[in-house]
């Protein structure tokens, strides 16, 4: 079975959006096997997002997702990271698909709602960056 990271962003959680969110993706056909709420620091918010380091955009990112607490997911299921990818919708809510969870919940192309992993080998290293092994049930 397949696993991907969900991060609920800071405008989705100011929103209350939270709980429509994670419920699309049940409905999908996804298993929740881990969840927590943390206020992500520097340190971590600096690990997760270093593909972006060095770019104009990095500071006010990590800025932005540190700003209120989140919630850290996992779940799980056949071809899981496409399944929450399609579900999410493309990074900028404007050019989203309706229906979608960033054309629902997001505004722009930083205050997008969620964070899904973009590929099997990437949810590996978010989930082991937001979880321990023994928190994923």
């Amino acid at each position: 079975m397949e696993r991907s990271l969900v991060l609920i962003k800071p405008d989705a959680m100011e929103k209350r959006s939270a709980g429509a969110i994670i419920s699309r993706l049940e409905g999908r056909g996804l298993k929740l096997v881990a969840i927590k709420m943390l206020h992500m620091d520097k340190a971590l918010a600096t690990r997760h997002y270093d593909i972006h380091i060095g770019k104009p955009f990095f500071t006010d990112l990590v800025k932005y997702i540190t700003s209120t607490p989140i919630i850290a997911i996992v779940f799980e299921g056949e071809g899981a990271v496409e399944v929450i990818r399609k579900a999410m919708g493309a990074t900028d809510p404007a050019k989203a698909e309706p229906g979608t969870i960033r054309k629902d919940f997001g505004s722009d192309i930083q205050h997008n709602a969620v964070h899904g992993s973009d590929s099997v080998k990437s949810a590996q290293k978010e989930i082991k960056l937001f979880f321990t092994q023994d928190e994923i049930f």
